[in-house]
């Protein structure tokens, strides 16, 4: 069998059905935990497959298995997010969110959409390979403390562990149907930040009865940046960014506190300890320099995403046979934060980006309201998600 086209022939039989199920999946956004109607539509289409399943795992996830001939032999994963983005969405598309302040912005629905033109196409050609596929459906990723870690402590692998596991994410930057991988560490950790600075309120006619937590703050946002520039070897990626700085006093009101809300990314965990212990010494040293307080709570996030060098050599060297020449590049390593970063702590992992850039129209990047993918990007995603399992049940071994 030749499988790079007996794959092609089946996308190309059911595109047309898929970009439907996509563009449905787009109207109909969901957040995270709230992929009700979403998770329906996805169980759905696979009722009407015949495909066995499991549902309501950490709230809407959705697990599910395809066996080919002796599926006791070898397992490899597959996993796509479920959930949208608060925002509204400005693209005027005919199929643009009906769901007012809530989009795909972030590319979830051809992840989904694909994945099921994945399922589609492997349960044709389950008698052709020997072991047994399993897709992952995961809510949550957008928001703490995110679907991955979630559904494997509810135990999404209890029973079935695979060898491993693979996913991808779109990329507008790139052109469609490009990919980028890398082995190794692929995505930076994250953590976000709360602070409150306190300090005593008062008429801004009389500062010098007041404590201005608000001078304190900018003071500690400024000395906060020293981390990345002073601290951080060089070497060694790391971001740290205030999202948010909350002082609600008046034109002659000074508050009694102020509230930031950051971020810090970074690639290495023992750095990464160091730099709680570096936020919590400036913070506070910095506020009590100035006679106010400073109560710092760090939330720990997702760990960086490791990309496993032995599988993602295998995935690459795929992906080249069945992909033009030239259209598989380097990724670089990026501050964006993915909780397929638990899977791959327990798991052999490959994630990679395909390009999803409209010829000829600019650039909306992710997580805004612009975005827009080519939908053709789903025949890339399938082909290569179809492809990698089969071969990877062939051939791979952890």
């Amino acid at each position: 069998m030749d499988l790079k086209n007996t794959i092609n022939n089946l996308i190309e039989s059911k595109f047309q059905d898929i970009v439907s199920l996509r563009r449905q999946l787009h109207s109909f956004p969901e957040l995270s935990k709230k992929e009700k109607e979403t998770s329906h539509l996805i169980c759905s289409e696979l009722d009407k497959l015949g495909i066995p399943y499991n549902n309501n795992i950490y709230g809407y996830g959705i697990v599910g298995f395809i066996d080919g001939k002796n599926p006791q032999s070898k397992c490899i994963a597959l996993r796509a997010d479920m959930d949208a983005l608060p925002i509204k969405e400005e693209t005027k598309l005919p199929f643009a969110s009906k769901n007012e302040g809530v989009m795909h912005a972030c590319g979830h629905d051809i992840h989904m959409a694909s994945l099921l033109g994945t399922i589609k196409v492997l349960n044709e050609l389950k008698e052709e390979f020997q072991g047994r596929i399993m897709f992952i459906f995961q809510p949550s990723e957008e928001e703490y403390p995110g679907g991955a870690i979630s559904m494997i402590k509810a135990g999404v692998f209890n029973d079935v562990k695979p060898e491993a596991i693979m996913a991808f994410h779109c990329t507008p930057e790139m052109e469609c149907g490009h990919v980028a991988i890398k082995e190794g560490k692929l995505m930076a950790s994250t953590d976000e930040i709360y602070i409150t600075v306190k300090g005593r309120g008062g008429h801004g006619a009389t500062p010098h009865l007041d404590i201005d937590p608000i001078v304190t703050a900018c003071h500690i946002v400024t000395a906060l940046q020293t981390i990345v520039s002073r601290n951080a070897n060089p070497t060694m990626p790391t971001t740290f960014s205030v999202g948010r700085f909350i002082a609600d006093g008046r034109t002659n009101i000074i508050p009694s506190e102020v509230k930031l809300e950051c971020i810090i990314r970074t690639f290495d965990e023992q750095w990464r300890k160091r730099c709680h212990s570096l936020i919590h010494q400036i913070s506070e040293n910095t506020a009590k320099a100035f006679g106010a307080e400073a109560d710092v709570f760090i939330d720990p996030g997702y760990p960086f995403v490791y990309n496993n060098p032995k599988l993602t050599r295998f995935v690459k060297q795929n992906i080249e046979q069945v992909l033009p020449e030239n259209y598989v590049e380097d990724a670089g390593m990026r501050m964006t934060a993915e909780d397929f970063s638990y899977f791959a702590q327990i798991i052999p992992a490959c994630y990679f980006r395909i390009g999803t850039h409209i010829k000829g129209e600019p650039i909306a990047n992710l997580h805004t309201a612009y975005f827009n993918a080519d939908e053709n990007v789903m025949k890339t995603s399938i082909l290569l998600e179809s492809y990698l399992v089969i071969k990877a049940l062939e051939e791979y071994t952890a």
